[in-house]
């Protein structure tokens, strides 16, 4: 159905012009008849008007909207006419004096508008200037001395606590042992190297290694590319949807990302295998993946539109499969450019602890992983997450939280924090690292590597309290999963109560306590929020658990950002 036009009364006496209003005028700058686009009201032109039967409604003509000027100027000509229609109708005259009054009393009002407007501002919720005095009434006294320490010295310094004990407690009841720290550098790649991590800490004690690591770059590479085509993927599947559609919106504003969750572990190292970390060594784009990672993220935007242009004329699947195939080509050029280009087949000489050569062997990515890790990540392992705010016990799965359109979407089982850790000990217990994430800049203190909640008292400071507690936190999005590492000790007291927990980091050897960073208790339960457990580690009753159907949360859900 075409537009009409709906005539209403306007306030000048020009002509006017933009974009679906007009305006024309009907007499020497009194009163006018302003035309705007409508669906469903009357469309008149010169022609349709009668003065016994008024305006007709009909479909509006092309040349009522005109795009440029020679079209302005045939409108104006026609509105004229119009014009003088009207005042040849007998009753018109007297309508004219009517919509002068009219015209007077909406131009007061409209006149008055910004005061009022000020006025009902300040009466409905602003500030105004007896409420600002008594804010400043309210002000506590003598904090001279705390703002001139503050104009030269952070907040987190002057709100360190002195003397935390737990800053100089090193000791754990119960450690995997570990040899080397890796160091993500400037990068969102926490996720994959707390992954990686976990496995060789199994390698590193099967086969009696000394320092080893997996190659991150090689896994990152794969990881972009198949995000690359899961973002593809999902613009072809959601192309009938509109831009302003919420999932269409977030798949543009999160094309590709360096972040992630276990899951992108299991799905890029089942399907493409394991390297040393020197077969495919990490490069100046892998340590600092900001700029590769726009450039990638805007091309793909870019190939998001074209997609869905294809699709909305009519393109088939096989013609979109077609095009999105030449679109991660490119991809694949700019990640084999930064990164190099992965192997396929490579010789590497296995050595002992002592440095001694034990074995060199030809092998395929696929084919190292299966000879020296060999576990099915997809179904050995099982996600646990700790969020208050949700019911416990129940399963969530978040969706298009996965890393590549045929891999596992994450779903994981909110369970308190008593049973999340009394699994993570035993694994511990067991000489098995874990992944886990946490909100890692909370109360953390850099120099000695302890996050506890004793080590600053902002409430002192400031002359308040931050009561809020982790389920407030989550729901006010003041607290999330940001960052991954490998969780490898816990210290237990006689009695059985959890004393402090160990992680193994991913900011280098110099960071924290020697590359680690050491949880209290308290610390723990308040922001821990994500652990991979073994299978073997799951008490029956939670395994049953996951039987049940598990809720879908949206993408944007602000708790389940990936870790970086």
């Amino acid at each position: 159905m075409g537009e009409r036009l709906a005539f209403t009364f306007a306030l000048t006496g020009r002509r006017e012009w933009g974009h679906g209003t007009q305006g024309v005028a009907l007499g020497s700058g009194l009163v006018g008849l302003s035309a705007r686009t409508n669906s469903a009201i009357y469309s008149p032109t010169v022609n349709d008007y009668t003065p016994a039967g008024g305006f007709q409604p009909v479909q509006t003509p092309p040349y009522i909207r005109p795009p440029h000027f020679a079209s302005k100027v045939s409108y104006n000509a026609g509105a004229a006419k119009l014009c003088r229609a009207f005042a040849n109708h007998t009753n018109f005259q007297h309508k004219i004096k009517q919509y002068k009054h009219m015209r007077k009393a909406i131009l007061a009002i409209l006149l008055a508008a910004p005061a009022m407007m000020a006025q009902a501002q300040t009466a409905g919720g602003g500030i105004s200037a007896d409420m600002l005095k008594n804010i400043k009434a309210a002000q506590p006294q003598n904090t001279t001395a705390m703002r001139n320490a503050l104009a030269n010295t952070s907040i987190a310094q002057l709100a360190t606590v002195a003397n935390n004990p737990m800053n100089s407690d090193r000791y754990f009841s119960n450690k995997v042992e570990s040899k080397g720290i890796t160091d993500q550098q400037s990068s969102g790649r926490c996720w994959l190297f707390t992954g990686l991590n976990v496995m060789r800490a199994k390698m590193i004690k099967k086969y009696n290694l000394g320092s080893f690591q997996f190659s991150q770059s090689y896994c990152f590479f794969y990881d972009q590319l198949e995000k690359s085509n899961l973002f593809l993927q999902a613009v072809i599947d959601n192309a009938s949807k509109p831009m302003s559609d919420k999932t269409v919106e977030w798949l543009f504003k999160n094309p590709l990302s360096d972040g992630g969750t276990f899951c992108g572990v299991q799905d890029v190292v089942m399907k493409y295998g394991l390297v040393p970390a020197e077969v495919m060594p990490e490069s100046y784009a892998a340590n600092n993946t900001s700029r590769m990672s726009q450039l990638i993220a805007l091309k793909l935007r870019e190939y998001g539109l074209k997609l869905r242009d294809m699709a909305a004329k009519g393109s088939k699947k096989d013609a979109l499969k077609k095009e999105k195939t030449q679109m991660l080509a490119t991809v694949y050029h700019m990640l084999a450019i930064c990164l190099g280009e992965p192997p396929t087949e490579f010789t590497w000489t296995r050595k002992d602890a002592n440095g001694k050569p034990v074995e060199t062997k030809k092998f395929t990515p696929l084919s190292f992983y299966q000879t020296y890790i060999g576990a099915d990540l997809k179904n050995n392992y099982l996600m646990f997450m700790n969020d208050p705010s949700r019911p416990y016990h129940k399963t969530y799965t978040i969706d298009l939280d996965r890393h590549s359109y045929d891999g596992a979407q994450w779903t994981y089982l909110n369970l308190p924090m008593d049973e999340i850790k009394a699994m993570a000990a035993a694994s511990i217990k067991d000489s098995t690292m874990m992944y886990m994430s946490c909100d890692v800049n909370k109360f953390i203190n850099p120099k000695t590597g302890v996050e506890s909640l004793q080590n600053y008292d902002y409430g002192s400071l400031f002359n308040t309290t931050f009561p809020m507690n982790k389920a407030d936190r989550i729901r006010t999005f003041a607290s999330a999963s940001s960052h991954a590492m490998t969780l490898m000790a816990v210290d237990i007291a006689a009695d059985g109560k959890f004393n402090k927990w160990m992680v193994e980091n991913s900011w280098g050897a110099t960071s924290g306590y020697q590359g680690h960073l050491i949880m209290t208790d308290e610390w723990f339960d308040e922001y821990m929020f994500r652990l991979v457990v073994e299978k073997r580690f799951v008490p029956a009753a939670t395994l049953k658990l996951f039987e049940q159907k598990p809720t879908l949360l949206p993408a944007w859900d602000p708790l389940f950002a990936g870790e970086e």
